[in-house]
């Protein structure tokens, strides 16, 4: 059976954060008994900041913001209106390890944004997915990675700027990393790119990607510099998104 996608919560509909986790906590329970099958949330948060693990006390905005402290892997990262959000709920079959998940979510990011024109991909040693330096700057991050699994299913997952303000990110450093810069679909294309154009986008590759069957991966982007940041809890050098 396929992956199951829902999102019906884009815009006005946008989902309050800790109502998307008790969700995701209802389907990470069915999913581990076999209630239902794989299945993933695509949606919309209004404005949060969510704190994983290795998130230290200055590194939390005090804008006046909520900062929801998760259990997942990672420091500290944005979430709100203008970024597509995904949360798979999946078990992981006995051949795929979770590193190898994260990859494939990655991949899938990547297929879906070359689709809509904008050429990515992964930085050694670096979770997510990113735009190569060029002469406008540094390396961009445009989708962040950070995923908790517990009983053989997944939780939490990625967040795909489409056209997100990017001063939230001046009130904090990204995933504790401070020597890149983030971007959008809307900044990289300079169009317009909404949420629900993003997630048509997603939708395919996430479907083909979570099928679980072997896949040519996308090449990384030329990075000397290895800095550890996979996003994963409990995974040894677990870091931030």
């Amino acid at each position: 059976m396929s992956l199951q996608i829902i999102d019906d919560w884009y815009g006005d509909r946008a989902l309050d954060y800790e109502a998307a986790w008790e969700l995701q906590r209802e389907l990470h329970a069915q999913r581990v008994t076999d209630e239902i099958g794989d299945t993933a949330l695509l949606l919309e948060h209004p404005p949060v900041y969510t704190a994983g693990k290795r998130t230290e006390a200055h590194e939390r905005p005090f804008d006046g913001t909520p900062v929801v402290d998760v259990d997942r892997g990672g420091k500290i990262t944005f979430h709100g209106p203008g970024q597509l959000v995904g949360y798979p709920i999946t078990r992981l079959p006995s051949h795929v390890l979770v590193v190898d998940y994260v990859r494939r979510v990655e991949e899938a990011l990547i297929r879906a944004v070359a689709d809509l024109g904008v050429a990515t991909g992964r930085v050694p040693g670096r979770s997510g997915v990113w735009v190569a330096a060029d002469h406008r700057g540094p390396e961009r991050k445009i989708a962040a990675i950070g995923i908790r699994v517990t009983r053989g299913v997944t939780m939490h997952g990625f967040s795909l700027n489409a056209d997100v303000d990017l001063a939230w990110y001046d009130r904090f450093v990204p995933c504790g990393i401070a020597d890149a810069g983030v971007t959008t679909l809307t900044a990289e294309l300079g169009r317009r790119v909404r949420v629900p154009e993003a997630a048509d986008a997603v939708r395919p590759h996430l479907v083909d990607l979570l099928g679980w069957e072997p896949y040519a991966s996308s090449p990384d982007l030329v990075h000397d510099d290895a800095h550890p940041q996979v996003p994963v809890l409990g995974l040894p050098g677990a870091a931030p998104s």
